[in-house]
Order: structure tokens, then sequence, then C-alpha cells
């Protein structure tokens, strides 16, 4: 599962997306102004959509560390 965010969330992948998205653009005929606006909104998206993953997934590794030690707390004073 980890492998499978790190790829979505790789750079590669996001100008790849981008990529794709500006070329169906081109291909319906939007015209020049509207594909900037439509890869600056995808851009927006991604950045925000990303920032949130990766606060997500500091924070379950935050929580996962402080769980561990507090087992590992529980199992020495016993």
């Amino acid at each position: 599962m980890n492998d499978i965010i790190r790829k979505l969330t790789s750079r590669k992948f996001l100008l790849a997306l981008v990529g794709v998205v500006s070329g169906l653009a081109l291909a319906f005929g939007v015209e020049g102004s509207e594909i900037v606006e439509i890869v600056s909104t995808v851009g927006g998206i991604i950045t925000a959509l990303g920032s949130a993953v990766a606060y997500i997934g500091a924070e379950a590794k935050v929580d996962a560390a402080a769980a561990g030690k507090e087992q590992h707390n529980e199992n020495a004073g016993t």
C-alpha cells in the first residue's frame, strides 16, 4: 500500500498526469488560455491533496511510534 501511495505522489507521475490533462484539452479543442486554467487548477488540486496525504502519513508514523513506545513501556513494567 505504501508503494502505491509513493508512486501516486511522485513528481514524475504528477507531471505525467498534468501532461495527459493538457494533451486531452488540446485534443478536444480547448483554447490556449483555457488550457492554462485547467492545468493550474489540476496542479492546485494535486498540491492540496499531496499536502493532506503527506500530513496524514506523517501523523500516522508519529502515532505508530508513540503506540510502540507505550507498548514497550507496558511490557517493561510487568
